[in-house]
């Protein structure tokens, strides 16, 4: 059997990102460097034969997405799904620049209670629960999911803009 088609088909067949993790259970020896190339390989093919999707390489490991050209359409299928409040982007950027954060740690930055928007950010599966800190009474710990990545458009936390670049540029529109 081809490999190729192989890995194809397991990122069809996987429900969220198909991880180096996944593909060793399938294949005794192939490794990252291969997968690699099968991933550019097949991208090739599908731009070639001028299809709708392509494989991204996200956080660590790869998903089939649709192609960037197709977001004017798919938006307005999506138009009345709901974003999200100026509170859950706050506590959103909160955990992805501070992260992993506890409660109280976005409540002392943010100055107001998050209860509520912790819990809309796990429904969208946004944010996950780390862990236990260490500190006294043992508060739950928050970081960020591969959703987040996805819907942000990164590979990884490290491609979010630096934070004073995303100051300079909330200065910049203050004084237009």
């Amino acid at each position: 059997m081809d490999d190729l088609r192989i890995i194809e088909a397991l990122l069809f067949s996987c429900e969220d990102i198909l991880t180096q993790k996944k593909v060793d259970l399938c294949f005794d020896n192939l490794k990252p460097p291969e997968l690699d190339k099968i991933v550019k390989i097949l991208n090739r093919e599908y731009e070639k034969s001028n299809r709708s999707f392509l494989i991204q390489k996200i956080s660590s490991g790869y998903r089939i997405v649709t192609h960037p050209i197709y977001s004017k359409w798919i938006k307005k299928m999506f138009r009345e799904s709901s974003s999200l409040s100026q509170p859950a982007l706050e506590t959103l950027a909160i955990i992805a620049y501070k992260g992993p954060v506890t409660r109280s740690d976005i409540e002392s930055i943010r100055g107001v209670g998050c209860v509520g928007v912790l819990k809309t950010l796990l429904e969208k599966k946004l944010i996950k629960i780390n862990g236990r800190s260490k500190d006294m009474g043992k508060p739950l710990i928050y970081g960020i999911t591969n959703e987040f990545l996805i819907a942000f458009g990164v590979d990884s936390i490290s491609d979010l803009p630096k934070l004073k670049e995303v100051n300079e540029i909330i200065n910049q529109t203050s004084t237009i």
